[in-house]
């Protein structure tokens, strides 16, 4: 009967460490939530088209988090990089492809040209350390995608 105890509490014991999350597999407070690739209309590079393309990113956490020197980039290696910024808990930020005013909730990238491919492509976030925190792929359907 001893033996039938510890060998049923070893088995629960284990089944609980199988089961339990770790910091490893632990979704990053800091996401790409949403990309739009493919802004309306024909591609014509004006800066409200250019602003029509734009990266989002949440922060799912419960309290706010600096973003100086995190970086957004595509599969060619156009870079964005947060300066001084601040995202709030619970909050979204939309890094935009074109030319505008900075505020809380929206940045600018400032190009004057697309990046991300229409065709499909791969919006990379890394944190100042240059280490993957999310990245979000899509294919040639469709102009936007929830990552």
């Amino acid at each position: 009967m001893r033996k039938l105890i510890t060998t049923a509490v070893a088995a629960c014991v284990g089944a609980a460490v199988l089961m339990s999350p770790t910091a490893a597999n632990a979704a990053p407070a800091i996401q790409i939530y949403r990309v739009y690739y493919n802004s309306p209309g024909s591609d014509t590079g004006s800066n409200s088209n250019l602003n029509a393309e734009w990266v989002q990113i949440i922060n799912h956490g419960t309290t706010s988090r600096q973003l100086k020197d995190w970086k957004i980039k595509d599969k060619t290696g156009y870079t964005y990089t947060f300066g001084s910024f601040t995202l709030g808990a619970k909050k979204t930020v939309t890094v935009h492809t074109g030319k505008g005013t900075n505020t809380a909730s929206h940045r600018y990238w400032g190009r004057s040209w697309y990046v991300w491919n229409n065709s499909g492509d791969t919006a990379y976030l890394r944190n100042p350390s240059g280490t993957l925190i999310d990245s979000c792929s899509w294919g040639s359907s469709g102009s936007s995608k929830y990552c």
